[in-house]
């Protein structure tokens, strides 16, 4: 029986392995374009949302994108039959995460959108290319579907994983792609460590 320092080593080795198989695409690209053209020229939003962990992920995607210069917001797929679909506006873009890429829920909301913005985009973040969320996305990024590092092969660890660092990418490449600096993230990001730190790389940089 393997001890817990190697089962964590097991771990960190296939989750970073599974980072690296990350399919780089064209995708990436137009993803970021789609961002950029969106929300930062247009003055729309990003909305993002999913079920569940992939909801949580979609959350923190959010609240980064927000801190960076990109306004967006998390719509939870069950509260958007029940009023919430409203946030959307004209020029906004959806960013909605299902691992499976079934989520009965994610796929109700990309109709419901579709039928209020008909010209509304998605951007679609699986673990299923061939799924019928894939097909319906202006931009399907593709993680790979790795397994789980759960044992059982059941808890989002690894796909979760491979989310939040698919949102990394996005948010990375469009911070350089919009020309963001330090001075920009200072004016929105006043308090803690963090807004004390950009201030003075700002302040230094002058």
């Amino acid at each position: 029986m393997n001890s817990i320092k190697e089962n964590i080593q097991s771990i960190l080795q296939r989750e970073s392995q599974a980072i690296l198989n990350i399919p780089v695409t064209d995708e990436f690209e137009k993803a970021i374009s789609l961002i950029v053209e969106q929300i930062h020229i247009k003055k729309g939003k990003l909305v993002t949302s999913g079920m569940g962990k992939a909801g949580q992920i979609a959350m923190n995607i959010a609240t980064t994108f927000c801190s960076t210069g990109i306004p967006s917001v998390f719509l939870h797929p069950s509260e958007a039959q029940h009023g919430d679909l409203g946030i959307l506006q004209e020029n906004d873009l959806m960013l909605v995460i299902s691992n499976s890429g079934k989520t009965r829920e994610i796929i109700e909301l990309l109709s419901l959108a579709s039928n209020l913005y008909p010209e509304l985009k998605f951007i679609v973040i699986t673990g299923n290319a061939q799924s019928e969320l894939a097909y319906k996305a202006d931009v399907c990024l593709f993680t790979g579907a790795p397994e789980e590092v759960c044992p059982l092969g059941l808890t989002p660890t690894t796909s979760t994983t491979l989310m939040t660092v698919i949102g990394d990418l996005l948010v990375v490449n469009t911070m350089l792609a919009t020309g963001f600096d330090n001075k920009q993230y200072a004016l929105r990001h006043h308090g803690g460590y963090l807004g004390q730190l950009s201030r003075k790389q700002s302040n230094d940089e002058k």
